[in-house]
């Protein structure tokens, strides 16, 4: 099963999301063809109702535990209330290109 696959599965599984959305960034980084180790997360849940920004980040970080002691480098979390997803009419921002790693 793949990174990304078991991250969909316990994102689901936990946050019950209205709307997830799980991209494996991996190829934008300096890093061999077909790797999963960079990814973003969009959760947008009513489990994040009322809680702050790190509450929720937190909450996703001991969610995937096993996978970022893994193989996953880097994640970035976008975790949203259904509110907050519509008030930025479910877009969020591109990731940046990467900077490090010795890549041109």
């Amino acid at each position: 099963m793949s990174t990304k696959t078991i991250i969909e599965s316990k994102l689901n599984n936990h946050f019950k999301p209205l709307h997830l959305e799980v991209h494996n960034e991996s190829h934008m980084h300096n890093v061999p063809e077909g790797s999963e180790s960079h990814f973003k997360v969009v959760v947008v849940s009513t489990d994040f109702e009322g809680q702050k920004l790190l509450a929720r980040h937190r909450a996703v970080n001991e969610t995937l535990d096993a996978e970022l002691k893994g193989g996953i480098h880097a994640l970035s979390i976008h975790a949203m209330t259904p509110n907050e997803w519509f008030a930025k009419g479910g877009k969020i921002p591109e990731s940046p290109p990467c900077l490090g790693g010795g890549k041109d």
